[in-house]
């Protein structure tokens, strides 16, 4: 996934300004993809100078607010990518990475209290997870779109839950 494609999506899902768009993705969309504020805007360039994009024409006001919507184009763009095949990638934390150099050298005992502290992010992320799931994705409201919403929040519980349940056997190694 790519940064245009994360605005193209939450543009579709509701046109907004460039300030309301960074504060959508520190709510929600950050749980699986994040963006600097600064990469927002560029991107936001970017996009309408690619004609995916417009900014719609705003009353008046004392700031320059542009609020965007998706044009045909920006639609179709999305469309092709949706479609087109992506390998998953490697997993790439540097835990697990540094779990295995203290087997190398011996030290895996060094790691436990970081072990304690990641499994309790874990846990408190999970939590946070299962709270927008309460709230957001009750039965009665479940819609074709809310449906692929909840999916999405339902891969990050499965692999919140995932890493609870290997961090603490991980600490159960240790005794």
């Amino acid at each position: 996934m790519s940064l245009p494609h994360a605005i193209l999506t939450a543009l579709l899902e509701k046109p907004s300004s460039g300030l309301e768009l960074t504060r959508r993705f520190d709510k929600s969309i950050r749980y699986f993809w994040s963006a600097t504020h600064q990469q927002i805007y560029r991107e936001l360039g970017r996009l309408e100078k690619d004609g995916l994009i417009r900014a719609v024409p705003q009353p008046p006001s004392r700031g320059q607010r542009k609020e965007y919507e998706v044009l045909p184009e920006g639609r179709a763009a999305l469309t092709d990518w949706i479609g087109q095949p992506q390998d998953p990638r490697p997993n790439r934390d540097p835990l697990l990475l540094r779990l295995r150099a203290a087997a190398a050298v011996g030290t895996g005992a060094s790691l436990k209290d970081e072990l304690r502290r990641h499994l309790e992010l874990h846990q408190q992320q999970l939590a946070e997870y299962r709270e927008i799931e309460q709230r957001d994705f009750p039965a009665e409201r479940a819609d074709a779109e809310n449906r692929l919403q909840h999916l999405v929040l339902q891969a990050g519980i499965g692999l919140e839950t995932h890493w609870v349940e290997w961090l603490e056997a991980a600490l159960a190694e240790f005794g």
